[in-house]
């Protein structure tokens, strides 16, 4: 399986950079928006934008729901050489805060939102409110700035489903949507993404601890190979199950529930 997601990662990149500088040619656009989450995605897109775009053009936006540290973030967008001006953090709290007591996703309206105290369905909900609102403000500043925002979603999470509908899942271009999570990470040392980040656990920040892996009850490399086998090499579920991957059903399960986020809308 490892040859399977080995890449040439001067190659990938070089065809990479070659999509984007395309992209904006035909859109005949010079600005890129993108949400700088501090993880290893869109540390990677932030890297491969500034390699195939003016840095000055390029203008990476934070918006957490939690305090954060901004150390290595500030690290990265000058080891980029993108202006420190371009580089905007917005707290997104008050209005999600807002928008979950209109919607009751709490019990009480104008409770205190604690994100890990809150379960089921309302935890689903208050995900997705903050994706929104982050896409929200991505958008506006797009339209400020005539811009296209760049979206940063891997193919582990696009096959997953591990989105946001009209949340993180909406952009004007997807650099890295072809590649699975662990080959991702090759990219990341080709890059030199800061170790930091590379080394941090996967998570959507949706509360303090809360990680992807942990979300999955399994792990981005099981997932990238069993997807492979099913998706990519159209193996049989029975077949994947006998290769000895201890998560087959819940990894595909998880997929099919999924589905239909890459069918909507339904149309005529």
């Amino acid at each position: 399986m490892k040859k399977i997601f080995k890449i040439c990662q001067k190659n990938e990149v070089d065809k990479i950079c070659r999509f984007i500088q395309s992209t904006f040619q035909k859109q005949k656009l010079s600005k890129v928006i993108i949400g700088l989450s501090g993880g290893i995605d869109s540390a990677v897109v932030l890297s491969l934008l500034a390699k195939a775009l003016l840095p000055h053009n390029i203008y990476p936006i934070h918006l957490p729901y939690f305090k954060t540290d901004l150390k290595i973030l500030n690290l990265l967008i000058k080891s980029l050489k993108i202006p420190a001006n371009n580089f905007s953090v917005i707290n997104i709290k008050k209005p999600v805060d807002e928008i979950v007591n209109i919607c009751h996703c709490e019990k009480k309206s104008d409770a205190v939102i604690i994100p890990s105290e809150v379960e089921g369905q309302s935890r689903i909900r208050l995900g997705n409110i903050m994706a929104r609102t982050r896409m929200i403000i991505l958008f506006d500043q797009a339209k400020k700035l005539d811009a296209l925002v760049c979206g940063t979603e891997n193919k582990s999470e696009h096959l997953l489903g591990y989105f946001t509908r009209f949340g993180d899942a909406a952009s004007d271009i997807e650099p890295i949507q072809h590649l699975y999570k662990t080959q991702i990470y090759q990219l990341a040392k080709y890059l030199k993404i800061p170790r930091e980040i590379i080394n941090q656990p996967p998570t959507a920040g949706l509360w303090n601890g809360q990680t992807d892996e942990g979300q999955f009850e399994f792990t981005y490399k099981e997932a990238d190979q069993v997807l492979s086998l099913y998706y990519d090499q159209r193996k049989s579920l029975k077949m994947i199950i006998k290769s000895g991957f201890p998560n087959v059903k819940i990894i595909i399960k998880m997929m099919r529930n999924n589905q239909f986020k890459n069918k909507t809308p339904y149309i005529i």
